[in-house]
């Protein structure tokens, strides 16, 4: 039986696609930074296009999720927010919510999936051959200083400060 990390970021996002890619250049960007930090060892780090069932079973055994994605809604540079189990509209099709995957995992596993967060990183153009925009490399800098501060402490009771008081 092989050792599953507590902590997994799941980046979902088309790197072909713009700042669609701001997921998956996150999660390169936090691979590169990981050699100093030995403390790093127990977050794995998974990309996607795009959320589906079969993520519900990679939240198996994990103390902590958090989901990362590009958004045109979110206000910039980002937005920290956390998901709860919903059967929402996206559960019946072919990419699924935040909370579509946690309600999966909840209905699979017949027990409460691990704390989750989501990270929306706000992007402009997801034309597919457009490169990453200035402001969204700008928002993916401040995202990853903002995660730099998140690894520091791996509690979801920590975690939940740094949620929007609309969130709390």
């Amino acid at each position: 039986m092989s050792v599953v990390a507590g902590l997994l970021i799941l980046a979902v996002g088309n790197p072909s696609r713009g700042d669609d890619a701001l997921g998956p250049l996150l999660l390169e960007r936090l691979a590169a930074m990981r050699e100093p930090h030995d403390d790093w060892n127990d977050i794995e780090l998974l990309t996607d296009f795009q959320l589906q069932i079969e993520h519900a079973v990679d939240l198996e055994n994990r103390t902590l999720v958090l989901f990362v994605d590009a958004s045109v809604s979110c206000p910039p540079p980002f937005q920290f927010t956390r998901p709860h189990p919903a059967r929402d509209t996206s559960y019946t099709s072919h990419a699924l919510s935040p909370a579509a995957v946690l309600y999966v995992h909840q209905l699979i596993n017949r027990a409460p999936p691990p704390p989750a967060f989501q990270l929306a990183i706000r992007g402009e153009r997801f034309e597919l051959g457009e490169p990453l925009t200035v402001a969204a490399e700008t928002h993916l800098v401040l995202a990853l200083d903002f995660i730099g501060q998140l690894l520091t402490r791996r509690e979801a009771s920590i975690w939940e400060r740094f949620l929007a008081p609309a969130e709390q």
